[in-house]
């Protein structure tokens, strides 16, 4: 498989409009989901860390109750490639 490349910024910026949940912050892509509850909110994880895993991809995020936090980069690229895009798509469809 190829090593992942970081996007230009005009791609960045065309891809964000396709994701307007998802924003820039810190050079990674970034959104906080909210749940109902935990149990929610470590259900979604559970199932983006299978997906996360078979892509071998992992985000950086961190859960509090029922909210979690998530930034997408692509450390082998040194920014953000289409493998961010596909997992955040991943947890769009996910999310309530």
């Amino acid at each position: 498989m190829p090593r992942p490349t970081a996007l230009s910024s005009k791609d960045l910026e065309f891809r964000l409009e396709s994701h307007p949940s998802w924003n820039l912050e810190q050079g990674k892509l970034h959104r906080a989901f909210e749940f109902k509850s935990f149990v929610e909110a470590f259900g979604f994880m559970s199932q983006i860390a299978i997906l996360a895993e078979k892509m071998d991809h992992h985000p950086e995020w961190s859960n509090v109750y029922n909210r979690v936090e998530v930034f997408l980069t692509t450390h082998d690229a040194e920014g953000i490639s289409e493998l961010d895009f596909e997992l955040a798509a991943h947890m769009d469809r996910l999310a309530p």
